[in-house]
């Protein structure tokens, strides 16, 4: 998958930095407008994330964007755990969520498509593989322009209430 623009920079800056205060750098996204950006990261790391934790990594993701000359001007920085439908960026992700379902974006057609909706059934090479409604759907992993995990809540009822 290729990463590209001030997102994917921020990302190669980041990911070792995440690395040695032991979290997983999920992915980082840019909103607003170029003169004012909200830089959003989003970690992860294994025993989970919670208010405590993002608290304590806001010094070092500050730190590491006040010191990267390609933010010229203000930004605002928003960290956070992924959520339950978390970015999948990378093949080891991919590999992680093989049997949970996902939406993906493609940077070109495949098949005549750009969007995929499925579960995960294996990596193959370079492939996502997926099972689409029936159908086998092979993604390049350089295509895939932007993939999240896609969760489907079943109230149990047809009147929406949890039982």
């Amino acid at each position: 998958m290729s990463e590209k623009g001030l997102a994917g920079t921020l990302i190669d800056l980041l990911e070792p930095i995440a690395s040695e205060h032991g979290f997983e750098l999920v992915t980082v996204e840019i909103a607003g407008a170029d003169h004012m950006p909200i830089v959003r990261v989003f970690l992860d790391r294994e025993q989970g994330i919670n208010l405590d934790a993002v608290a304590g990594t806001n010094e070092w993701v500050s730190e590491a964007l006040d010191e990267f000359d390609g933010l010229s001007g203000p930004y605002t920085l928003e960290v956070s755990s992924p959520g339950i439908e978390r970015a999948l960026r990378t093949r080891e992700h991919f590999v992680r969520f093989v049997n949970s379902r996902a939406k993906v974006k493609t940077s070109r057609p495949i098949d005549g498509r750009s969007a995929f909706t499925g579960t995960i059934t294996a990596i193959d090479g370079d492939d996502v593989v997926m099972d689409c409604e029936g159908t086998t759907c092979r993604i390049p992993l350089d295509a895939v322009r932007k993939a999240n995990l896609k969760v489907d809540i079943d109230f149990g009822n047809d009147k929406g209430v949890p039982q």
